[in-house]
């Protein structure tokens, strides 16, 4: 077993669709007309990983009032990279806002940022092999 997709909630198809390629790197994996109004879009680091995030969009007002606030605040996402340094170069160049500066960690190097939502992200390089 793996966990395939996770729903993400947003407000604008195309704008997250940019957002998430353009800013955060990914790529689209697949974006489908199911209906005049709702679309299966998905998008995830790679083009072969194990598990995507769906591009919900919110199609009533409760969903809507969830956009961005999925977790009550807390950290939602956790996204690992073997370089810190060029990713998080990237999101400044990006003006992505940084909410946690980067700190050293015993089990790697971590900064919090917030997508263009307001979810909370982890950006983590864990150590691995001894290496930071």
């Amino acid at each position: 077993m793996h966990l395939a997709h996770f729903a993400l909630l947003i407000d604008d198809y195309d704008k997250a669709i940019a957002y998430y390629t353009n800013v955060l790197g990914f790529q689209l994996l697949e974006d489908t007309q199911l209906d005049e109004h709702k679309r299966w879009v998905r998008v995830a680091t790679t083009l072969n990983a194990e598990t995507s995030i769906l591009l919900a969009k919110a199609s009533n007002e409760q969903q809507l009032s969830r956009v961005g606030n999925q977790t009550g605040g807390r950290v939602f996402l956790f996204l690992h990279t073997e370089n810190f340094t060029e990713y998080y170069e990237r999101l400044l160049q990006h003006d992505v806002k940084i909410i946690r500066p980067i700190t050293h960690e015993a089990w790697g190097t971590v900064c919090v940022f917030e997508d263009m939502y307001g979810n909370l992200w982890d950006l983590i390089q864990p150590i691995t092999n001894g290496n930071a």
